[in-house]
């Protein structure tokens, strides 16, 4: 087996199940494509594989001497950990403060080097981490960043996951419901859509708070989704439709889905949760409609589900899933 080749854990990245939401479907068929179950414990597992691999091949990177260094809010910080410590390269993945601090352990206990920016480059903390990543290309000897923001290898990886999608329904999937931060996943789920000949039709979940398709209308917290910019892989005329979600939208709809499917479920899944939600009236029944959820609730313990947390930043709990329970003092 070469260097490029895969084996051992990362032969398990992909084809991850497709699960039936029957308790919030009310009247559509709802699926959710469950990518906490890739080893690093999401989506962005693909991601990684697919552009270390091709760096690999191409001779961009050596293990032993190569260093890779790249911008990351959590997940495919942790997939490419993963890569790295099996490929034998050093990792430095820069952060900011939006990072949970069980996401910046896990990459320490991959044996990455974290680098957290504070302060905003440009008006973001997106613009902060990419000029700190120039900085240290600039800095180490044979560094290589692979540019998730651009590199056309992450929405190649996500052709993939659409055809594990399409292939469980039979090709009959009506509505995708993407959140989106690269837009890599959800480019390559269109750009499988359209060489297949698909009627799917693609909803972006972006944040209230991101400037990905429109001017921000509020702050930001909860990292997975959302950017301070448009990242250049993303394809708007790809979209049918973009659905905003705010973060006290995205806590109240991880914990429903808890309450209703027994699914610990991120911010980024509890956004495309919320988006049907905000459609469900506009898709004809009986519809089949696809979530993609990114990744696990466990890096959200200390947000999501923290009732100081919510507490501090909404003022406000959720309603109790369970009226036994709201019934206690």
């Amino acid at each position: 087996m070469s260097t490029a080749e895969i084996g051992g854990v990362l032969a398990t990245i992909g084809g991850t199940p497709l699960v039936a939401l029957d308790r919030i479907g009310k009247g559509l068929r709802v699926f959710a494509k469950m990518e906490k179950f890739n080893p690093g414990g999401s989506v962005k597992d693909r991601t990684a594989l697919h552009m270390l691999q091709g760096a690999l091949r191409a001779g961009a990177l050596v293990p032993g001497r190569s260093v890779v260094v790249e911008s990351t809010s959590g997940n495919l910080g942790v997939g490419l950990a993963q890569l790295c410590a099996y490929f034998g390269l050093d990792l430095v993945c820069v952060v900011d403060t939006r990072t949970t601090a069980q996401t910046i352990a896990l990459l320490r206990a991959y044996g990455a080097t974290v680098e957290l920016v504070t302060e905003p480059v440009d008006g973001d903390l997106l613009g902060a981490r990419i000029a700190r990543v120039r900085e240290l290309l600039a800095q180490l000897p044979d560094a290589f960043w692979p540019d998730q923001y651009a590199n056309p290898l992450n929405p190649a990886a996500h052709e993939q996951t659409m055809r594990e999608i399409a292939d469980a329904l039979d090709g009959r999937v009506d509505y995708l419901f993407c959140s989106v931060s690269t837009g890599g996943t959800m480019r390559g789920c269109a750009d499988y859509i359209r060489r297949h000949g698909l009627t799917t039709e693609l909803v972006a979940v972006d944040a209230a708070g991101s400037a990905i398709f429109h001017v921000p209308t509020e702050g930001r917290l909860l990292p997975g989704h959302g950017a301070g910019r448009r990242p250049p892989l993303v394809d708007p005329s790809a979209v049918r439709e973009v659905v905003h979600v705010t973060d006290l939208e995205c806590v109240r709809a991880c914990r429903d889905l808890v309450a209703r499917e027994a699914i610990l479920a991120g911010g980024s899944s509890g956004a495309t949760v919320a988006a049907l939600g905000k459609l469900r009236d506009r898709i004809p029944a009986g519809s089949v409609c696809v979530l993609v959820f990114p990744d696990d609730g466990n890096r959200y313990l200390d947000t999501i589900y923290s009732d100081h947390w919510v507490r501090e930043h909404f003022g406000e709990l959720p309603a109790p899933a369970s009226r036994a329970l709201a019934a206690l003092p």
